[in-house]
C-alpha cells in the first residue's frame, strides 16, 4: 500500500466516524422536511456572515478604530460551525433519497462562493491591517483553492476521476477556520495584557502560506493525474 492509498483511507475513516455523530442530526433534518438544497444554503449564509465580520472588523480599523481580534473569534467559529452544513446536506440527500445532480451542482457552486467571500474578506482585513504582503499570499491561496476544484470538474468532464492531492477542500476549510479563531483568540489574549510574542495576524498569513504552496501543488498534481489518464486512453 503506498502513502497516498493509506492517507486516503485514513481519511476515509475518519470521514465515516464523523458520519456515525451527525446522523441523529441528519435524521432529525430529514423528518422535518429540511431538504439538502435548503441545508446547502444555511451553510452558505453563515458563512457570507463570517467574511462579513471580517470585512466589518478590517473596516474599523482603517478608519482608525483600534483592532478587535474578537470579531475574528467570531468569525472563525462561524466557519467551523456553518461548514459542518457542507457534511450535512450530502448525508441529507444520501439517507433521505433526495440525492439530485442540480443538488450536487449547487452545493459545488456555494462552496466556491463560500471560499471567494471567506479569502476575499481575510485579503481585505490583512489590507486594512497594513500587510499587503499577507494580503497576496491569501490572493494566491484563493487561486489554488479555486484551481484544485476547476481542475477536478473539468477532468470529471473528460470522465476522468480527480480526486488526488493533499489540500482538498475540507483541509482547506479546517485550516483557514481553525487558524482565524486562533488569529481572534491570540488576539483578543494580548489586548488584556496577555504577552504579546508576535503580531496575531501572523497566525492567519502563516495559514495561507500553508494553503498557496499546497493547493496550488494539488492543482498541478492534479493536471499531471490528468495528462498521465489522457495519455493511456
Amino acid at each position: 500500500m503506498n502513502i497516498k492509498q493509506s492517507a486516503r483511507q485514513e481519511r476515509d475513516r475518519l470521514q465515516h466516524g464523523i458520519y456515525k455523530v451527525i446522523n441523529p442530526f441528519v435524521y432529525l433534518l430529514i423528518k422535518m422536511h429540511v431538504t439538502p438544497n435548503m441545508v446547502t444554503t444555511i451553510g452558505f449564509l453563515g458563512n457570507v456572515a463570517a467574511a462579513a465580520v471580517m470585512a466589518v472588523a478590517g473596516y474599523a480599523v482603517a478608519g482608525g478604530a483600534t483592532p478587535d481580534y474578537s470579531m475574528l473569534t467570531i468569525a472563525g467559529a462561524l466557519i467551523i460551525g456553518f461548514s459542518l452544513f457542507d457534511m450535512l446536506d450530502g448525508q441529507v440527500a444520501r439517507l433521505g433519497g433526495m440525492v439530485s445532480t442540480f443538488g450536487a451542482m449547487y452545493d459545488s457552486v456555494l462552496d466556491r462562493y463560500c471560499e471567494l467571500l471567506t479569502l476575499g474578506a481575510l485579503a481585505y482585513y490583512l489590507i486594512c491591517h497594513g500587510m499587503m504582503i499577507g494580503a497576496l499570499i491569501t490572493f494566491i491561496a484563493l487561486i489554488g483553492s479555486i484551481m484544485v476544484s476547476y481542475v477536478r470538474a473539468r477532468a470529471e468532464g473528460l470522465d476522468i476521476e480527480c480526486k488526488i492531492g493533499f489540500m482538498q477542500r475540507p483541509e482547506r476549510v479546517v485550516v483557514t477556520s481553525l487558524a482565524i479563531l486562533a488569529t481572534g483568540i491570540y488576539g483578543t489574549a494580548t489586548d488584556n495584557g496577555v504577552l504579546a510574542i508576535f503580531n496575531p495576524d501572523y497566525i492567519a498569513v502563516g495559514a495561507m502560506v500553508v494553503i498557496a504552496i499546497f493547493a496550488n501543488l494539488t492543482a498541478f498534481a492534479r493536471i499531471n493525474h490528468c495528462r498521465k489518464a489522457l495519455s493511456r486512453k
